[in-house]
């Protein structure tokens, strides 16, 4: 049985921030300044099985760093918008490009550039270390914080609950 509180059935898509949500919260930065972020190995499993299974999967983030690209395109996420501004024309675009509509996608988010995408979305999933106006719009709230197993979370649930979970070869490989 699901701890989200959505007809899981519905979902068809994934979305993700990637600060605070794949990755953690808190960032170090090179001597460049540049920041290094950290990966869930489990997330970046639930996600490629995701893509197998066809569904679609995209990121939306305001980060400008060719190394989150490089991380989930070779997990064969199909959508990945960098350097967004403003993540609801970015949403938008996702949906004209899938023929999706709202209630078919899972968005998880953790701050306030996230507002107005979860206030659309079917399922809007927030991680525990989520700013207070983020978990307030959420309809689930994850016990986890980000870049502790936020996707791992998500896709898991929407695949047991659509009768997908290690129902396949698919899911014993990468």
């Amino acid at each position: 049985m699901s701890s989200i509180n959505y007809d899981l059935k519905k979902i068809k898509a994934f979305l993700f921030d990637v600060d605070g949500v794949l990755s953690s919260d808190w960032i170090p930065l090179s001597g460049s300044g540049d920041p290094s972020r950290t990966v869930n190995i489990k997330d970046g499993y639930a996600l490629q099985l995701a893509v197998k299974l066809g569904f679609q999967a995209g990121i939306i983030t305001g980060a400008c760093s060719e190394n989150i690209r490089l991380r989930y395109e070779r997990l064969g996420v199909q959508h990945i918008y960098l350097c967004s501004g403003v993540k609801i024309r970015d949403y938008d675009d996702f949906l004209r490009k899938t023929g999706l509509n709202d209630e078919q996608v899972a968005y998880a988010g953790d701050d306030i550039p996230d507002y107005e995408v979860m206030k659309r979305v079917g399922l809007s999933v927030a991680p525990a270390s989520a700013a207070s106006e983020i978990k307030a719009i959420a309809r689930h709230v994850s016990p986890l914080c980000g870049g502790e197993g936020i996707a791992r979370e998500i896709i898991e649930q929407t695949l047991k609950a659509q009768g997908l979970w290690m129902a396949s070869e698919e899911a014993f490989g990468w």
